[in-house]
């Protein structure tokens, strides 16, 4: 069977990972805001949580439309953040493909955020809907510490760098601080 590549070489992929408040949404939306427009934000939470209002659990639908949104993204031109907490018993093959199969820059980033500081950031979050529905005993449930992706291929992004620097960092690093957005 023939590989697909997917984009072309001047598209970026960036993939973020981590725990339930390791600020993944946060740098996402950083990337987005910082770079402007052609920049794909494809969360987990919506294709899994809104779109296919399905529970997390492997081999699940929402693995490949993750994927299928990536390359449909990447295919249009657009740079494209991937962002969720994506358990990589679940979606490593899925990245690790997309990655591989990407024909330009591939960056992966893994937001390391001890459960102490996890729990201090969710309770911070403005949102009272949010801390009722997400509890401690969630994120205590969900957390597991340095879920690496099998490969290799992250890099990976501690506690105590701010999302300023961390959106920075990502935009140097991936070449996006050299690229100008389209305004589409």
């Amino acid at each position: 069977m023939a590989v697909v590549m997917g984009g072309t070489e001047e598209t970026r992929l960036i993939v973020l990972r981590g725990n339930s408040a390791s600020g993944k949404s946060s740098v996402a939306a950083g990337l987005r805001d910082r770079f402007g427009r052609n920049l794909a934000l494809v969360g987990q939470d919506n294709l899994r949580r809104i779109v296919l209002r399905e529970r997390d659990r492997p081999g699940a639908a929402n693995i490949g439309l993750i994927g299928m949104t990536a390359r449909y993204a990447l295919d249009a031109g657009f740079h494209t953040v991937v962002e969720g907490i994506l358990y990589a018993d679940r979606y490593a093959a899925m990245l690790e493909c997309l990655v591989r199969e990407h024909q330009g820059v591939s960056r992966c980033y893994y937001l390391d955020v001890p459960l102490h500081e996890t729990l201090l950031r969710h309770a911070a979050k403005p949102d009272p809907a949010c801390l009722a529905q997400v509890t401690d005993q969630h994120l205590r449930e969900w957390y597991r510490e340095r879920d690496l992706l099998p490969s290799g291929i992250e890099t990976i992004v501690d506690a105590s760098s701010t999302l300023n620097d961390t959106v920075e960092r990502i935009m140097r690093e991936t070449g996006l601080d050299k690229v100008p957005a389209i305004d589409r």
